[in-house]
């Protein structure tokens, strides 16, 4: 059963990045070639002394999509291309590829490291720790793996869908310095020039690289170059404007035309707001006395209730203390038989649910029993607020 007290996190930058991806596909493969040449991926995977090469098609791109209906939306399709011998005639073979095929030079290289090269790790760290994850993964490494920071080039990564409260999931995945160097070494011989390294286990989405990870430290990664990026988000920026103004041209022209009609309506309402203004000051006055005369008829006299009251107690029964609040009636006094007026009270219109509040005792000056005891007044009846001290001899009250 979902949380509905968890918080909601928006991501706006992730929001725009794939807002401005689904927009990508409103832009022509010509203008975008224009931009840049870059189209698909190779994958080079290590195999012991060997590295395999896979080509995947981009899912951006329209006429492969078109001729193969089954690849992949979200990574594209992959394609064999290569075994390459990790030395100089691995070298010359890919020289050759590189020749023979032109869709080698222009795809994004991706360096894909197996478990013989990379190990993967989930952790759950306090949420507050967000901000700097990176930094506090490198110093409690070794404490999650058998590695120091220094040994190892490693890449953390937050994980989607729901956590414990307090806390985040984090993906951590590293690799020995010393095996990541020799790999760069040898593709760079090559002439291969690495986007991104990562994890067959884990890999990251190629339609969504502005979320993934990478293994290459910061020194060896490939410099990318901002005038493409600046020229293709102002192409994208340009359809949505078309877009926009498509969008907004019918409505503002809706907007004018309404307005011309609501300057007719307020010229032919001016004197109905008079008219309204007087209706709403009639209504006011009717409300105030409607109160009025239910707050009169809701709180009859007092001297009703006390009167009720002085009916039911015979000559032999006297009060000490009456208190009326809020619809209940709490009576204190001596009887020579107190039980008897629960029975005497409850038979009366304006009382009930009579009920004692305190144990019956007696007073062993007089030999009557004392009570107390509260009582309901019936609504119909409700009076107002007061209070009474009763005395042997005389009576005093007071109206709280």
């Amino acid at each position: 059963m979902p949380n509905l007290n968890s918080t909601i996190n928006l991501d706006f930058k992730k929001f725009f990045r794939w807002w401005l991806r689904e927009l990508d596909f409103l832009v022509p493969k010509k203008i975008r070639q224009l931009v840049s040449e870059k189209e698909g991926f190779i994958i080079v995977r290590p195999e012991g002394n060997q590295l395999a090469l896979t080509y995947v098609h981009s899912a951006s791109d329209g006429e492969y999509a078109a001729n193969q209906p089954e690849a992949s939306a979200a990574n594209g399709q992959a394609e064999p291309v290569a075994v390459l011998e990790r030395n100089a005639s691995g070298i010359e073979q890919y020289k050759a590829l590189l020749a023979k095929d032109e869709r080698l030079a222009k795809a994004d290289l991706i360096l894909r490291l197996t478990e013989q090269e990379a190990i993967q790790k989930e952790l759950a760290l306090p949420v507050a720790v967000k901000e700097n994850l990176f930094q506090v993964v490198a110093y409690e490494l070794d404490r999650y793996t058998p590695f120091k920071a220094e040994q190892v080039y490693f890449a953390v990564k937050p994980l989607e869908g729901e956590n414990e409260p307090g806390q985040i999931r984090v993906m951590l995945v590293l690799t020995p310095k010393e095996t990541l160097d020799v790999l760069y070494e040898d593709i760079k011989a090559m002439g291969m020039s690495p986007l991104f390294v990562d994890y067959e286990a884990s890999p990251n989405d190629l339609e969504q690289l502005y979320d993934s990870y990478n293994l290459l430290p910061e020194g060896l990664r490939e410099k990318t170059a901002n005038a493409p990026r600046l020229i293709y988000t102002a192409l994208i920026a340009a359809v949505f404007l078309l877009l926009g103004a498509v969008l907004v041209m019918p409505v503002l022209f809706e907007y004018q035309t309404v307005n011309a009609l609501q300057k007719k309506i307020d010229a032919i309402e001016k004197d109905a707001k008079g008219v309204k203004a007087l209706q709403k000051e009639i209504d006011a006055m009717i409300d105030e006395t409607r109160q009025l005369i239910a707050e009169k008829s809701a709180a009859p006299a007092v001297v009703d209730m006390l009167n009720t009251l002085s009916a039911l107690m015979k000559d032999d029964t006297w009060l000490t203390y009456a208190q009326y609040s809020d619809g209940h009636l709490q009576i204190q006094g001596q009887s020579p038989a107190a039980s008897t007026l629960i029975g005497v009270l409850e038979d009366s219109e304006l009382f009930a649910n009579a009920r004692f509040v305190s144990p019956v005792t007696q007073d062993k000056t007089s030999g009557r029993e004392r009570f107390q005891i509260t009582v309901d007044v019936t609504p119909t009846l409700t009076v107002a607020p007061v209070s009474m001290q009763l005395k042997s001899g005389g009576a005093s009250g007071q109206v709280k």
